[in-house]
């Protein structure tokens, strides 16, 4: 079985070959798959606070997110200035479990932050499972139906 132990880096300590991998996967899913046609990549993946966490195996990155921590917090979250987006596992690896090991460990470490993400509303339930709460109305983002998520700051 391989190996899914979370990998965290942020933009000065991704090597060349590592955001190719994250580049491509982002790519594969949200251009090709899900057609996309507003832009995947952008300044955020290069901020000097963004985490690019991931999951490697043979093939490259098999499954993936970024977490944000912004200066001003999230529309209607005035406490919450933590964010993860960009989550993708791919086509392959699907129903293993990966993205739910990445949030998992992302949790271990921003836990005690509250936490807002925009889940595309057919993976709301995988969210929900850690403990995430949705908020306000379905709304489409890059054309996908959209719902916001928060999850309460843990006690340890």
């Amino acid at each position: 079985m391989p190996d899914s132990s979370p990998l965290c880096r942020n933009w000065s300590q991704l090597s060349r070959d590592e955001f190719f991998d994250i580049a491509r996967v982002r790519t594969e899913v949200f251009f090709l798959e899900q057609r996309i046609d507003e832009p995947e990549l952008d300044e955020r993946d290069r901020d000097s606070s963004t985490e690019h966490w991931w999951i490697a195996d043979d093939r490259g990155v098999a499954s993936y997110l970024r977490v944000i921590v912004d200066d001003e917090p999230q529309p209607g979250n005035e406490d919450a200035r933590t964010l993860i987006g960009r989550v993708v596992t791919r086509a392959d690896r699907r129903g293993e479990g990966l993205s739910r090991t990445l949030i998992s460990r992302v949790l271990e470490v921003h836990g005690h932050e509250p936490i807002v993400l925009h889940s595309q509303s057919y993976v709301q339930p995988l969210y929900a499972a850690v403990g995430f709460e949705a908020y306000g109305d379905e709304y489409l983002e890059a054309g996908i139906p959209h719902v916001s998520m928060r999850r309460e700051p843990s006690n340890g």
